[in-house]
């Protein structure tokens, strides 16, 4: 493929997709707030949009460890058909209330099994 030029096409993972649309977001982000909003660890799927040059390192923070800050590419924009972050659609505050809701409710019950 990198001879002939061609790139791989892009399947992305539910956890890729999660920590692109954190990323996409919120940039410029750390590892350790991807983590915290997922509530899980990133490393993996981070590494595959890094990898995939979806999402590069912008720099770092300055605080203790000065840990990597991340944000998207060229190639997010022109793989989701975007001019310009600008374009991303806005989340209504009332939908990320029904996320959270829906997300306790899941919680919940797999605590009950």
């Amino acid at each position: 493929a990198k001879f002939a030029g061609t790139k791989k096409p892009m399947n992305l993972s539910n956890a890729a997709l999660e920590v692109l649309a954190i990323i996409a977001y919120n940039q410029p982000v750390t590892r350790s707030t991807i983590d915290k909003i997922r509530g899980v660890d990133s490393f993996g799927p981070l590494d595959k949009l890094v990898t995939r040059e979806i999402v590069e390192e912008k720099g770092r923070l300055d605080a203790p460890g000065r840990p990597i800050l991340f944000g998207t590419t060229e190639d997010f924009l022109r793989s989701f058909g975007l001019v310009s972050l600008d374009e991303l659609p806005i989340v209504k505050p009332e939908k990320v209330e029904d996320f959270k809701l829906e997300a306790e409710e899941e919680i919940q019950l797999k605590l009950d099994i």
